[in-house]
């Protein structure tokens, strides 16, 4: 009925409102009445009251306008008529998971979100995944964004049609209703969202009583923290600090927010105190604004209307088409520009909400339609520069900016080009940056950033992103338009350049260190953003020959107009060698050099693809000739390399770092592609438009080493000399690359795969390398793509991780022949590790040391002259200088480097001239570098072929000598190949090559001496074997001799001797046939005083490091805590058998002496606390410390007792056995618990009325249990049993969480306690890992197992014994009804282990006397555990039967003894029960209850082995073995029939009561009603959850995450719990809760129960697991996920695909199964230098 009421209210006032002669006029008069009724009154409404307000009285209205009935019907019509879109336009809200297609998509900023991609083809494509920013949005639909598959199947429309506005014809009247309702409703929203009087609202908006009601309203700014704004809230508007808190998050998260609603005059008031208490913290205040309760009314309503005009127009495209029209429409008198033109140009000074609202108001409707796209597009454009100022003049990040929506305009490659060619984009974004850094031009128009805002400068450095976008496609098709405003743009581009060729300049600092250090990372920074932005401008103009040409024209104009750098003297001639060269002089050490040259690189860059494209041909039409003066192109690039050069000689270290550091950016694959490189191919320029010695004249006069090697110049100075020698080194380095670097497109006819191929091998020549370094170590293009992929199974092989590490790929053998020693894009350290791997390499594989330069590819024509250089008369005598300083041994003028780059360039050089001779005859060869080499200075023998024969005798030159020895065979190779062409040698038959005749015969050497090493080296191993066997031989006489001598002499054994020593031998643990205990000598090293110790009772105390903490491992139900209901459970002294918390303690086997600990442990206390942000690692209030060899963590010590060396009389052991029976054992035990309760009981009487049944009959003597056998106790040190002390206060403190209480009755129990858990944890470990039972384990978990052990068997000496019997009495009463109490629980609700492990341990204390400290002997203590593993096992199997009731039926008679023990055994325990039904299967309950059984008796063999020493059997120390063997190995072990019911057969007459009263409890009553839950045996075994092989579904599952206590749409981190699989909501303050009264994440919380304060996350969105081990410390740890390279990719930086590794979930999981995650974190904060703490409690 209300639903009616209200639709009628809605249609009658929209009826109203069309009926008025002006429907604005009173639409608008309605919401003045309404809006201040629902928003800003004086009692706030809660949210979801609000809303309904909302949409009852205002939106509901609306809606009845727009369709002119009611909306659901008019919604249905339109539903019917219209299409969905077939763009996605999903908004990326920040931290959301978008993905790129690498095949596909047109460029990287192409995206899909994770539901259309999951749908789309590229799913099995080569794709990244990275999180988004905000403020994107999805692609999908999009045909301009991809290439292939441009839809998923949601939005696929059916056919392959352009994107166009869809022709969505609204009928008349709705189209009318439609246009007017928006045209008012955006109007008043702008008007309301741009609205600046504060205090007042329009003509049309005022109410017609003013309320004299105020808002102080708080701003949010990126200046202040949180708690900044946290304490100037407490302090001016006098809230508490949860109010506070609230207030801060919202103003973070909205923009603004209310905090004081009263009077001007308060508000005023609040608003200075905000202001001025603000100031005092930062130096700008907070932005604070007083607003009238009506205005901000209305102003919440209309950012309201801005998510409900979301809705609307994403009901029609109709609807969206008339949104477009209103808001691009500008008003009639044209005063004011349109409505979107308003709203983007107050964007900065808009809130945070406001913008997303009108931002996401942009993505749904403007950008959702092409035409409406291309006009927004404009009106941006038109805007363009007044939006970057306000943006760079806001505080806000990027993401919330208006000019962050470039990104959906500037890269859709037809509207780029539209907007260049009526625009002129380009244009715009430069005049822009150009007018943001003209403050930073100096006198001589060039940019010097010194004292730059580095805030500011970054902002406008995101600028470049723009340009970047509009050319990220280049155009396949030219109009003579974009070609005239293309080449506009790059004019205007030319002058941004300009100003950046030759800024900072810096001059060599002589005598004194410069003292302030100049600024360079401005400019470098500009540099890295104009990297790709140079290199797209070359592309474009290489797609067009005609704009090639006028390109290169414009940047040639502009490299003339430059003035920097003049040179300040007259040319001059110099010569060298005949030739000479008139040049103007400039020293760069001595004069101005710039770094920053990107208008010379330009040109170079330009002229290469001249070259290459053949347009170098018409060229002379677009430039004079006579001004492409080379010598003047080249000049400043060469300075550059030089400053280089004269850098790494140290010729400037007085300069300082700046300039090292330009230096090394100059040549960094972040830069070189635009500096360096491009300097290189300036040089490369000139050198083939130069004279060849002309050039190199010129070269060595830059280098400042003309007269040096002109021999005008020598001087003594070791230093000097030590910079000529550098310098000589680069001059040639760089003639090397000049002349063998020709892997650029347009210098060589090479593609740039090949290129790419070249580079990846250089690298893998270093070492091998993962796939993330490679890529590191290639430079990427504009799509940030490397090329790696495609080349990388071409030049190498993968090698796939381990649990660790990563993938490695290694070079291919044959790639290896592409080294190059002197590769031009190596640092110095790695051209000498690849140089000293590939030596290693050759030498291994028995090759010379020789590094030959490998064969290059041939140059292009237009650079073919450059070969020319390497037999130039210049470059001969500067190989002969060098040479002959060698050979004269000047060693302070040559170095061996100068003399390894002196042969490879002799080298290539006859590498050339050999290539020349085999391709054309002697007469069309021009080359004669050998014929040179030989001959000039041949008079003096000192011709380069002289001096090298002579340099290969140098005994400095070793290294050198496979290189000397190539060159010279190279030398007769060539001159045999110039005599063959011959006429006269022409006609001669085809023999082999002299190069391979000479290193035929050179290998034919080297393989005969490895030969004869190899042979020697077989002689010696065949002596020492032969030695070895005769040895063998001798000593096997002499031991086969020894035992018949032996039983000759000594003579026959006895037999009773010989049948006592076969018992002892016997592999069984308990009862009379046990085994004997080994009297071992254990002598131990103390790890900080290194002195060795025997291992005694009665010694000083030596001590195991140890870590005791609380663990879930084995829970069979997750999430529970013991503390939950202790009294039902009876905790500690009964363990509930879903374990569902347990206490481990676990060694890393460290022994001290318990001294040698003390001391250190005290040391650790006071050092530790001094460190900054320790409690991160260790604990020290709870007594934590680092083991001191190993640094694993740990919180106490165990001390290690020896074990007791027994050995029984079993003959004595057979008499005891045949009185010693279970029914006499139990009555004795009854008998001794009654004696003892009276001797305690002063007042009652010992024995209870009404006792029956077994224990009732025959009354035992109170101190028969002693007549089997007693003995003194042992003693112990006092030292031991101070450590007994500190270990089981320990376990005490932390297995129960409570204060240190060493006289507390529990803790001996917490001792056995941990003694079984640890025991359980063990053995779960072996069966999880598929390892035997013993043998299996390290010895370091051995030790402390053993240790453990007997610590817990000690522990009754410390504590009281009237508490240890009354323990043994009630845990007994389990077992026994006779001394059962109500408290005590049933047989279903004890873990039998626990219960085992305690009533053996603490069994000893029945024998205290109080007078005389007894304890059981040998034989007593045989029976006690024979008959107590007897009886817990035989509940134990009941236990199993009643909790596994589905047997099947029987199916015939019964084969087998054990299946006909078993059907009987069910069939009693049937009688007993209601719940059990007849007839089953005996084989399949045999089956089952052995399967139970199974982990309970692992178990007791392993503590049995540890209590008493003896060895087990064979059978369980191999997996091998089958289950069955298994099973009977463990029952011999411990004393059991390998039939297990035949227990009940050998004692029916003393069992059947127990199993009466066993049964008759209310608790299995229950349970096999089915009313409660009951525990399956064997147990589950506890694993981490089981984890999607594709980690692109988790990340789909996060993005569906909703956080249960938020409904915004904020970011989330969802967090996943591996050892439970909840999801949860981290690092928000959302899902904060209360734990131990303080506030902690939700992670934090859900830990503490989870895993008892240990937990194991995966952060999703993040991709890495984080440990935590307490609300205070945790660590991140590798998340299992590898891409196909073997990597991990935290926080998803590189957003390749990824994949379970199941070897590393493996090791994720022991790592929890062996109790590690302390260890871990300890380890890795321990290796991390903590600056700032994180708070983990928050996670």
């Amino acid at each position: 009925m209300a639903e009616g009421e209200k639709s009628i209210n809605g249609l009658e006032i929209s009826k109203g409102w069309r009926d008025a002669t002006d429907s604005g006029a009173e639409l608008l008069r309605y919401l003045v009445e309404q809006v201040p009724q629902i928003y800003c009154l004086e009692t706030e409404r809660n949210p979801q009251e609000e809303e309904a307000l909302v949409q009852s009285r205002l939106l509901h209205p609306l809606e009845c306008f727009l369709f002119g009935e009611d909306p659901t019907e008019g919604l249905d019509k339109l539903k019917q008529g219209g299409a969905s879109s077939q763009l996605c336009g999903r908004v990326f809200k920040e931290g959301e998971t978008v993905y790129s297609c690498r095949d596909c998509a047109i460029d990287p900023t192409c995206v899909l979100c994770m539901d259309c991609f999951q749908d789309s083809v590229h799913k099995g494509h080569l794709y990244k995944m990275h999180a988004s920013s905000g403020g994107g949005f999805c692609d999908c639909g999009d045909l301009e964004a991809w290439k292939t598959g441009p839809s998923c199947s949601k939005h696929d429309p059916g056919s392959a049609v352009a994107m166009e506005t869809d022709e969505c014809v609204l009928e008349a009247g709705l189209c009318e209703r439609v246009h007017r309702l928006f045209k008012v409703l955006l109007r008043y929203t702008t008007d309301m969202l741009v609205w600046d009087e504060s205090l007042e609202l329009s003509a049309e908006l005022q109410p017609r009583v003013k309320d004299n009601t105020f808002y102080c309203v708080l701003y949010n700014d990126e200046h202040h923290s949180y708690d900044h704004v946290i304490y100037t809230l407490q302090r001016s508007v006098q809230c508490d600090q949860t109010e506070a808190q609230a207030h801060t998050a919202l103003i973070d998260k909205e923009g603004r927010r209310a905090v004081k609603r009263g009077t001007l005059h308060s508000c005023q008031q609040a608003k200075d105190l905000i202001r001025s208490n603000s100031e005092h913290i930062s130096l700008q205040p907070l932005r604070v604004e007083i607003l009238h309760s009506a205005v901000m009314a209305h102003q919440s309503f209309a950012l309201r209307l801005g998510t409900w005009f979301q809705k609307i127009v994403g009901y029609s495209a109709g609807f969206r088409q008339v949104f477009c029209q209103v808001t691009l429409e500008a008003s009639p008198e044209g005063e004011r520009p349109s409505l979107i033109s308003q709203l983007m140009l107050h964007d900065a000074r808009l809130y945070k909400g406001a913008r997303k609202i009108v931002h996401e108001l942009i993505f749904c409707s403007l950008l959702m339609e092409t035409e409406f796209k291309r006009l927004f597009a404009i009106e941006f454009t038109k805007h363009y520069k007044q939006l970057q100022k306000d943006f760079i003049s806001d505080d806000h990040e990027r993401s919330i900016s208006i000019t962050a929506l470039s990104v959906q305009i500037f890269t859709v490659p037809t509207l780029a080009r539209q907007l260049i060619e009526e625009g002129n984009v380009i244009r715009v974004i430069v005049d822009t940056v150009m007018e943001m850094l003209r403050e930073h031009l100096d006198t001589n128009n060039r940019f010097h950033f010194q004292g730059y805002n580095s805030d500011k400068f970054f902002r406008i450095q995101v600028i470049f992103h723009d340009l970047r976008y509009v050319l990220i496609s280049k155009p396949s098709v030219w109009t003579d338009e974009l070609r005239t405003q293309f080449l506009e743009g790059l004019k205007v581009f030319l002058g941004l350049l300009n100003c950046m060729q030759g800024m900072e300049e810096v001059k060599r600092q002589f005598g004194q260190h410069i003292e302030v250090e100049p600024e360079w990372e401005a400019g470098f920074s500009i540099q890295i953003q104009l990297r790709h932005i140079l290199a797209m401008f070359q592309d474009w103009c290489s797609s067009d020959d005609q704009v090639l040409l006028l390109s290169f024209k414009e940047v040639h104009r502009a490299l003339m107009r430059c003035s920097n750098q003049p040179f300040h003297s007259q040319p001059q001639d110099f010569y060298m060698c005949k030739h000479i060269l008139n040049i103007c002089p400039y020293k760069v050490s001595q004069e101005p050099v710039s770094i920053h040259l990107p208008i010379s690189r330009l040109l170079a860059g330009l002229y290469v693809h001249l070259c290459k494209t053949g347009a170098v041909q018409q060229l002379h039409h677009y430039v004079d000739p006579e001004s492409c003066d080379f010598t003047q192109f080249v000049e400043h690039p060469l300075r550059c390399v030089v400053l280089a050069a004269q850098v790494s000689a140290e010729m400037w270290r007085r300069n300082g770092l700046s300039l090292v550091s330009q230096v090394y950016y100059y040549q960094d694959v972040k830069c070189r592609d635009e500096m360096y490189d491009k300097d290189i191919l300036m040089l490369q320029i000139a050198a083939s438009k130069m004279d060849p010695n002309h050039f190199l004249i010129m070269i060595l006069l830059r280098f400042e080493l003309f007269d040096i090697f002109n021999g005008s110049s020598s001087t003594k100075d070791h230093e000097l000399l030590k910079q000529w020698n550098r310098l000589s080194e680069e001059m040639l380095f760089l003639l090397i690359v000049i002349v063998g670097e020709r892997y650029s497109p347009g210098i060589s006819n090479v593609t740039r795969e090949e290129v790419t191929m070249r580079e990846v091998i250089h690298l893998l020549c270093i070492e091998p390398m993962a796939h993330s370094s490679l890529v590191k170590g290639l430079p990427e293009n504009g799509s940030h793509e490397t090329g790696l992929e495609t080349v990388i199974p071409k030049v190498a092989t993968f090698k796939k991780p381990g649990v660790s590490g990563h993938g490695l790929y290694e070079v291919k053998k044959e790639c290896l022949a592409e080294f190059n020693p002197f590769y031009y894009h190596y640092s110095k350290s790695q051209h000498s590790k690849a140089e000293d791997a590939q030596k290693k390499r050759r030498a291994h594989e028995g090759s010379d040391q020789a590094l030959r330069p490998p064969a290059p590819p041939s140059f292009c024509p237009a650079f073919s002259s450059l070969v020319a250089l390497l037999s130039c008369d210049v470059l001969v005598h500067v190989l002969r200088r060098v040479l002959q300083r060698a050979v004269e041994d000047r060693a302070t003028q040559w170095t061996e480097a100068m003399i390894q780059r002196v042969l490879h360039l002799v080298a290539m050089a006859l590498q050339e001239e050999k290539a020349q001779l085999e391709a054309s005859s002697v007469e069309e060869v021009s080359f004669d570098f050998s014929l040179k080499a030989r001959v000039i200075g041949s008079e003096h023998g000192k011709s380069v072929f002289h001096l090298l024969s002579k340099v290969k005798t140098l005994p400095s030159l070793e290294a050198q000598k496979d290189m000397i020895k190539w060159n010279l065979q190279m030398f007769e190779v060539v001159k045999c190949l110039r005599e063959k062409s011959s006429p006269t040698a022409s006609a001669s038959v085809e023999s082999p090559k002299p190069e391979e005749i000479v290193q035929d015969k050179d290998k034919a050497e080297r393989k005969r001496k490895v030969e004869a090493a190899k042979l020697h080296r077989q002689k010696i191993m065949a002596q020492m074997s032969a030695m070895q066997k005769n040895f063998i031989e001798s000593n096997k006489m002499l031991y086969d001799n020894m035992p018949e001598s032996g039983t000759q002499g000594g003579g026959a054994v006895p037999t009773t001797e010989r049948v006592a020593m076969e018992l002892g031998e016997l592999c069984v643990a308990v009862g009379p046939h046990r085994g004997s205990t080994p009297a071992e000598r254990e002598v131990l090293t103390c790890i900080l005083c290194q002195e060795e110790q025997e291992v005694q009772a009665r010694a000083p105390a030596m001590v195991l490091t140890a870590c005791v903490q609380k663990s879930t491992v084995l829970t069979q139900c997750r999430g529970k805590t013991l503390a939950d209901s202790p009294e039902e459970t009876g905790y500690p002294l009964f363990m509930p058998p879903d374990l569902a918390v347990g206490t481990h303690t676990g060694s890393c086997g460290h022994v001290m002496h318990a001294t040698c600990w003390q001391k250190y442990f005290e040391a650790v206390q006071n050092t530790t606390r001094n460190r900054l942000h320790a409690e991160l690692i260790i604990d020290l209030e709870n007594g934590e410390y680092l083991c001191p060899l190993c640094k694993s963590l740990c919180n106490t010590v165990v001390p290690l007792i020896p074990l007791e060396p027994l050995t029984l009389d079993y003959e004595s052991a057979e008499l005891v056995g045949q009185l010693l029976t279970l029914p006499r054992w139990i009555q004795i035990i009854s008998a001794r618990l009654r004696g003892l309760k009276s001797v305690s009981q002063t007042a009652e009487g010992s024995s209870e009325d009404g006792d029956s049944g077994l224990c009732a009959q025959g009354q035992a003597d109170f101190r028969s249990i002693l007549s089997f056998g007693v003995q003194e106790p042992r003693k112990y040190s006092d030292s031991i049993a101070e450590m007994l002390v500190v270990c089981a206060t320990t376990i005490h403190r932390v297995g129960l969480v409570t204060a240190p209480n060493e006289q507390c009755p529990r803790v001996p129990v917490m001792a056995w306690n941990t003694c079984a858990f640890t025991i359980q944890s063990t053995e779960n470990m072996l069966q999880g890992e598929d390892k035997a039972l013993f043998g299996s384990l390290q010895n370091r978990q051995l030790a402390g197992l053993k240790a453990v052990v007997q610590f817990s068997a000690a522990q009754r000496l410390k504590s009281s014994q009237a508490v240890i019997q009354k323990h043994f009495a009630d845990m007994l009463g389990v077992l026994l009804p006779g001394l059962r109490t109500e408290s005590l629980p049933s047989i279903l609700n004890v873990d039998f282990f626990h219960l085992l492990v305690g009533l053996v341990l603490s069994t000893p204390a029945l024998y205290q006397e109080e007078a005389v400290d007894l304890q059981p002997s040998a034989v007593s203590s045989a029976y006690n555990h024979l008959h107590l593993l007897h009886l817990v096992t035989m509940a134990h199997l009941l236990q199993v039967l009643l909790s596994s009731t589905d047997f099947p039926a029987i199916a015939g008679g019964e084969d087998g003894e054990e299946a006909r023990a078993a059907a009987g055994f069910y069939a009693a325990v049937a009688q007993h029960t209601d719940g059990l039904k007849a007839d089953v299967s005996g084989s399949s309950v045999a089956d089952r209850v052995k399967k139970g059984l199974l982990p309970f008796l692992r178990c007791a063999a392993l503590f049995f082995n540890c209590l008493t020493g003896v060895p087990p059997p064979e059978e369980l120390s191999s997996t091998a073995v089958s289950t069955p063997v298994h099973m009977e190995a463990l029952c011999s072990y411990l004393a059991l029939p390998s039939n297990l019911f035949q227990l009940f057969l050998d004692h029916r007459e003393t069992v059947t009561p127990l199993l009466k009263r066993w049964c008759g409890s209310p608790a299995v009553t229950k349970a096999l009603g089915g009313q409660i839950q009951t525990i399956r045996y064997p147990r589950r075994r506890n694993r981490l959850i089981n984890l999607p092989e594709d980690y692109s579904a988790l990340l789909n599952h996060a993005s569906h995450f909703q956080c249960p206590k938020s409904t915004d749409e904020e970011r989330k981190h969802p967090t996943l719990c591996l050892f439970c699989g909840t999801t949860l909501c981290s690092q928000s303050t959302c899902c904060q809760s209360q734990l131990g009264g303080e506030e902690v994440g939700a992670c934090t919380a859900h830990a503490a129960t989870c895993g008892a304060g240990v937990g194991m996350f995966l952060r999703i969105r993040e991709c890495e697991v984080v440990l935590m081990a307490s609300q205070t410390r945790g660590s991140t740890y590798p998340a299992p996920y590898l891409d196909d390279y073997g990597e991990t990719d935290p926080q998803l930086g590189r957003g390749n695909p990824l994949h379970l590794c199941p070897e590393r979930y493996r090791k994720l999981n022991q790592l929890w199964q062996h109790h590690c995650i302390l260890e871990e974190i300890a380890r890795s904060l321990e290796v991390v230098n903590v600056m700032f703490a994180f708070e983990w409690q928050m996670f």
